[in-house]
C-alpha cells in the first residue's frame, strides 16, 4: 500500500484558528469554513500551502482509540514570523523532528482506511514508534476539497523504536 518518505522537519511558525473536537462530533468543516474567508488576513505567509494540524492528548490516543476522545484541530498557514497575528487567530510553533510522510490521493473524507493502515499496519511493522508531537497534513496546490483526485501529504510524528 502506501510507503512513506522519512523526513526531518525543521521548526515551523504557524498562524491560524483551532477548536476542540472528536471523531463523533467532528467540527473540521466548521473550523475550515470559518478560517478560509480570513486566511488572506495572514500577511507573512512562506507559501500558499495550508496546514491542517491535530494535537492529540498523548500517543495512547491511537493505542486506546475511541472516536469520543477529544483532540485539538487547527487550520493554519506557515509564516515567517509572528509580528502580525490577526485578531482572533493564534500563533503556534510546530516543533521539528522526524516524520513519516504519506502522499494521499483521494477525498479527505475517505481517508479513514489510509489512517488505519498507517497506525495498524505500517507503524507496528516499521522501525519507528509514534512520537508525541503534532500530526498534520499539508494541503498544497493539488489539494481540492471534496475531490477524489485531491492530493495531500500526511505527516505522522515518529521516533526510532527503543529496543
Amino acid at each position: 500500500m502506501l510507503t512513506p518518505v522519512i523526513r526531518t522537519l525543521s521548526e515551523k511558525k504557524l498562524i491560524g484558528t483551532h477548536i476542540s473536537t472528536n471523531l463523533i462530533d467532528n467540527k473540521t468543516f466548521e473550523l475550515w469554513r470559518n478560517f478560509m474567508p480570513r486566511r488572506s488576513e495572514i500577511k507573512n505567509n512562506v507559501s500558499t500551502d495550508l496546514i491542517s494540524m491535530q494535537l492529540y492528548p498523548d500517543t495512547l490516543y491511537f493505542r486506546n482509540f475511541s472516536p469520543q476522545t477529544m483532540f485539538e484541530k487547527w487550520a493554519t498557514a506557515e509564516v515567517s514570523d509572528f509580528n502580525n497575528v490577526p485578531e482572533g487567530m493564534k500563533s503556534f510553533v510546530l516543533p521539528g523532528g522526524l516524520y513519516a510522510v504519506f502522499h494521499y490521493i483521494g477525498d479527505a473524507t475517505a481517508a479513514g482506511p489510509t489512517f488505519q493502515y498507517i497506525f495498524s499496519t505500517w507503524l507496528p511493522a516499521s522501525e519507528y514508534e509514534l512520537d508525541h508531537r503534532p500530526h498534520f497534513e499539508i494541503l498544497g496546490e493539488k489539494y481540492k476539497n471534496g475531490d477524489p483526485n485531491s492530493e495531500e501529504d500526511i505527516w505522522i510524528p515518529i521516533k526510532v523504536k527503543q529496543s
